[in-house]
């Protein structure tokens, strides 16, 4: 029996990890940076032991560490979570002979799968199908598009789409290079792009007795980056004889390699509808809840329990209703994904933690990160997962859809608006949501809306800020005969104090009622609540939450800037500079650049690399790169200068 077992993560999955084991008795280890010492994983362990720095390769990926770090603190079982080590055949072998409980799959398991391409040669011959294979150095235009994809890892690094063979060499080159800084093997293989394929997965569950489960089927077809965005379980619109494929493939997959524990085995489905492998996760994935919800399953505690020895039923229970996951993530849509560090002030779900009660719809939050947490440039930018469950898909998706719109996410900028958007599509609504659906559909998913409402929000602030700044109403004051004028964002709010309240200069807006964190405003008729928070400004370990007001209001939330009345000229400058979009570590520089090399508008030139994914900067113009800053291992600050580049045609740019 497992008495005490130390999670070898961070984040949200070793704070549902802990979740779990709090309710069966089990006491609780955590590990952790220094840049995770005040995290909120470390927070609920019983106990936590430090790995000394903050790189996920001096800590997460220090089996050898995290091992002692077991011993140390007297735990007897070890759960790898997601990511880092937890698909390392050497790290299982070396917890399990350091007499400890592994609670994965057997190191033979996980070792078969850990190459792609060994993976599907041992598929092939268990007669699960598969794509036929591309040489990338004998490629021809009949074979695009291509896929390139590292043979190590997961979670979209070291893949790369390649639509023309010029770009073979450098794609191939770039994904290599990834794959080896984030895997530590540059292996990279090719396979045709299935354009407009949809992303199923069957998750399995297998005990040491013979029983494997097949726990229905997930659709991860919305993707950014190869990373999953948002999942649903079941997979919509799949006939009865697809399903049965799926599932007899991925039985198939698990006794192959005579899996034990939770795994995932993921297929790509042609528009035709014949289905593909691409590879098996050894390890429990991060959209386990959708399933969990369907199912009515722990599926951490059954991943326990078999780790204990335990047999399953020889069937699984019953699928009940419809669950969809999305995942909030720290970054802005509309800038190529970019993560977003900064403090979060404020994460909260309207009716989260319901529990299970029979047929009533339900929302479940897990999350990594509480008020006051700050999100570091090391890690992935993932805030929490939010689930919704309900008997119908279509209930399930409005439920969730509305849920994200009205939870307050207070700090960095997140990729909320866009979860909202998407989950409202008609096309995934349909149910016919495919891998290529931000490809097709970002600009429009991420365009301002023209409604009015991002005005209204800064009119609610400048009025909250008036009453927070000591500015009463009433009573016998001299009042302004001038507006009073303040900016947010793009819209500059002018109003007029009065000894009856607040008149705004828009004859559409009237001011009802105003306090520090909350206005009333009648918009043309119509009575819209908003709701004003604003935090302590200063920027804390590249903040970039600060300096901003957050407005939640009746159809929206808006998350903007206060500007000051008057510009600091230091603060300019000079134009061409490319600046750090985020902080990071810059990986590499152009092949053959320097400072006086002509260079091409849109040309990539530095290459940043920021939680867990790596970001092209390129030349804002065609002209000469007149100042190269960034060099390759350096660790800088958003905002830092890189490179200034001087269009020859038109001077600065």
């Amino acid at each position: 029996m497992i008495s005490t077992l130390l999670v070898a993560n961070r984040g949200e999955i070793a704070c549902r990890i802990f979740r779990t084991c709090r309710e069966r008795g089990i006491a609780t280890v955590a590990v952790f940076s220094d840049a995770d010492a005040g995290a909120l994983h470390v927070r609920e362990a019983d106990t936590a032991v430090r790995l000394p720095g903050a790189a996920p390769a001096d800590t997460y990926l220090r089996g050898d560490l995290i091992v002692k770090a077991a011993l140390a603190a007297g735990a007897d079982a070890v759960h790898p979570g997601y990511g880092f080590l937890s698909e390392n055949a050497e790290f299982a072998r070396a917890v399990l002979d350091a007499g400890l409980v592994w609670v994965g799959p057997p190191p033979e398991a996980i070792e078969a799968m850990a190459s792609k391409t060994r993976a599907k040669e041992l598929m092939a011959a268990a007669g699960v199908p598969l794509l036929a294979p591309v040489d990338p150095a004998s490629a021809t235009e009949a074979d695009l598009p291509l896929l390139l994809k590292a043979a190590a890892g997961g979670g979209g690094r070291g893949m790369r789409v390649v639509r023309q063979l010029a770009d073979v060499k450098e794609e191939l080159a770039a994904a290599s290079a990834e794959a080896r800084s984030a895997f530590g093997d540059g292996e990279v293989f090719a396979e045709p792009y299935v354009e407009r394929g949809r992303h199923v997965e069957v998750q399995i569950l297998a005990d040491a007795h013979g029983t494997v489960w097949a726990l229905g089927t997930r659709d991860c077809s919305l993707q950014r980056r190869h990373q999953k965005v948002i999942e649903e379980s079941p997979a919509p619109g799949l006939t009865a004889v697809l399903r049965t494929t799926l599932t007899d493939a991925a039985l198939a997959a698990a006794r192959a390699v005579e899996y034990r524990g939770a795994g995932t085995v993921e297929f790509l489905i042609s528009p035709a509808g014949r289905a593909y492998f691409l590879e098996m996760n050894t390890r429990l994935q991060v959209e386990h809840p959708v399933t969990e919800e369907v199912f009515g399953l722990d599926l951490v505690a059954l991943q326990l329990a078999l780790a204990e020895g335990a047999k399953l039923p020889p069937e699984p229970p019953a699928p009940r209703g419809h669950a969809v996951e999305a995942r909030l993530y720290a970054e802005d849509p509309a800038r190529g994904w970019a993560p977003q560090p900064g403090r979060v002030h404020e994460l909260t779900l309207p009716g989260a933690g319901g529990g299970h009660l029979a047929d009533r719809p339900r929302l479940r939050v897990d999350a990594g990160y509480g008020p006051g947490d700050s999100i570091g440039v090391h890690y992935d930018s993932m805030l929490a997962k939010v689930v919704a469950w309900a008997p119908t898909r279509a209930d399930a998706v409005r439920l969730l859809a509305d849920a994200l719109r009205r939870a307050r996410v207070h700090g960095p900028l997140t990729n909320r608006e866009l979860l909202v958007r998407s989950l409202r599509h008609p096309e995934f609504t349909a149910g016919e949501a495919d891998t290529g659906f931000y490809e097709r559909h970002i600009d429009a998913l991420t365009e301002g809306k023209d409604d009015g409402g991002a005005r209204h929000a800064a009119v609610a602030a400048a009025l909250a800020d008036a009453v927070r700044r000591g500015h009463p109403v009433g009573g016998w004051r001299n009042l302004a005969s001038q507006p009073q004028t303040k900016t947010y964002g793009e819209h500059e709010v002018r109003y007029h104090r009065t000894r009856d309240g607040f008149r705004v200069e828009d004859d559409a807006v009237r001011a009802v009622a105003v306090a520090p964190d909350r206005v009333t405003l009648e918009v043309e008729g119509v009575l819209r609540h908003f709701d004003v928070a604003e935090y302590a400004s200063g920027r804390h370990d590249g903040d970039s939450a600060s300096g901003y007001v957050y407005v939640d209001g009746p159809t929206a939330s808006y998350r903007l800037r206060a500007h000051p009345r008057f510009t600091d000229p230091r603060t300019a400058t000079a134009p061409g500079s490319l600046l750090a979009p985020m902080p990071g570590t810059v990986v590499r520089i152009a092949d053959g650049i320097g400072e006086g090399s002509a260079v091409t508008a849109g040309q990539p030139l530095v290459w940043l690399e920021a939680m867990k994914m790596e970001h092209r900067i390129v030349s804002p113009a065609s002209g000469t790169l007149t100042a190269l800053h960034a060099v390759p291992g350096s660790q800088v600050e958003v905002g830092a200068l890189l490179a200034v580049v001087t269009d020859v045609s038109q001077g600065d740019i």
